[in-house]
């Protein structure tokens, strides 16, 4: 069932995956809900994008916009204090991270060995974060948002959508399962692993069962890499970057298309034809300061470094207040066309 928009001004929001680099999302998060001009209608989220998008739901449904920038603020600071050691080495103001030797050794060793034999406990402090700071059973029943977390199949490559109703601490952490560090997530019999690889994240459910009109995306990808790579170990980054960005890229531009599509005709429309001519598409990204991070920060959880992370992603979110903001409920303050076509 559809409901009733809250506001003209209400959204549905995009966010993509990207390990700790999600606390640039946390920063966007902060920044929108301390405007409060936005109401948020539904939330697509992938890997980190999922945590935020979850910790999002339970801190408006405990106290509104201030408990949900209070409950985001908890989460990226447990993530930080899990780390058994410093996971980045910072330099300057903290954009020039590097992995600790010991994190990169790790690293090296997931290619030999798999997560049964470098983890046999299963270990995985995120399990405790989000069974310990979010009430599942109350966001099941009460939710304030209409949340769409992405997890693939491991046995199909399929994605398979955890919505609202079906959320557990199983669901938000098969969103986030790298293969590599993690055993897949088993639900109903079934594995799971990183949403990122079937959807990053999944736009159709903001498009077909949301009822505003405009979606914001929240990226964390760069649409446009650096220099092509050249040494062994860049090359499997940028492989890893490209394999996980791919879904996204193919839905955009199949978006893209057929709003060009349809709005070549002069015959009446169908519905989902006027559906697709209606949508607003709203971006805000990081592509700058992303293509300077190496792919192996996704993996350092300093505070510092998450706290850098955030600030920039307020300082993005507010200039697209400035800019774009007055466009939400009018037209598209991005271009989808000129973006993934």
């Amino acid at each position: 069932m559809i409901l009733p928009l809250r506001s003209p001004r209400t959204v549905s929001l995009a966010l993509q995956g990207g390990g700790a680099h999600g606390a640039f999302t946390w920063g966007v998060l902060d920044a929108l809900l301390e405007d409060g001009r936005l109401d948020f209608e539904g939330v697509s989220g992938t890997s980190a994008g999922a945590m935020n998008a979850v910790v999002l739901a339970h801190g408006l449904l405990e106290g509104g916009n201030d408990g949900a920038r209070a409950a985001l603020a908890r989460f990226w600071q447990a993530v930080a204090a899990s780390a058994p050691f410093d996971l980045a080495g910072l330099t300057g103001n903290g954009e020039n991270a590097n992995l600790a030797p010991g994190i990169k050794a790790v690293l090296r060793w997931t290619r030999h060995f798999a997560p049964h034999e470098l983890n046999p406990f299963d270990v995985n402090p995120l399990r405790d974060i989000v069974t310990a700071q979010i009430d599942f059973e109350r966001l099941r029943a009460a939710s304030p948002l209409k949340l769409f977390i992405a997890a693939t199949h491991a046995n199909t490559g399929k994605l398979r959508l955890f919505e609202t109703r079906e959320l557990g601490a199983d669901a938000l952490l098969a969103s986030a399962c790298l293969p590599a560090l993690h055993r897949a997530v088993e639900i109903d019999g079934e594995p799971y692993w990183d949403g990122g690889y079937s959807a990053n994240p999944a736009v159709f459910p903001l498009i077909y069962d949301c009822r505003t009109r405009d979606v914001l995306l929240v990226l964390l990808s760069p649409l446009l890499h650096g220099e092509t790579p050249r040494t062994a170990e860049a090359i499997r980054d940028r492989a890893l970057d490209l394999a996980f960005s791919a879904t996204f890229l193919r839905e955009m531009r199949m978006y893209a298309h057929a709003r060009e599509f349809a709005g070549r005709t002069l015959v009446p429309l169908g519905r989902l034809e006027r559906r697709l001519l209606r949508m607003k598409f709203h971006l805000v990204e990081a592509e700058e300061l992303m293509s300077q991070l190496a792919s192996e920060t996704k993996l350092a959880t300093s505070l510092p470094f998450l706290e850098m992370l955030r600030d920039r992603g307020r300082e993005r979110a507010r200039a697209w207040l400035a800019s774009g903001f007055r466009n939400v409920g009018r037209r598209p303050s991005v271009d989808i066309g000129a973006l993934f076509y």
